[in-house]
């Protein structure tokens, strides 16, 4: 099982057509891609510290992380 911390934001990671995208759970809207797993992590650090930045500037509020792990379920 994979967990984040309170202060975290669980983000999905999908494989695409030759990229990944990834989006973040509690932040609809938030989302990347990228060339590869790691990169599209990065990219969506970066995307999740621009939305919150957004929502603040407009006076929005940031909503707090809910999603708080994730599995892999693999089937036979």
């Amino acid at each position: 099982m994979i967990s984040v911390t309170e202060h975290g934001y669980l983000i999905v990671i999908e494989r695409g057509a030759g990229n990944f995208g990834a989006w973040a759970l509690d932040l609809p809207g938030c989302v990347a891609v990228g060339d590869t797993i790691e990169e599209c992590e990065r990219e969506m650090r970066e995307a999740i510290a621009f939305h919150i930045e957004g929502l603040r500037k407009d006076g929005e509020p940031v909503p707090e992380p809910t999603t708080v792990a994730a599995a892999v379920v693999e089937i036979a």
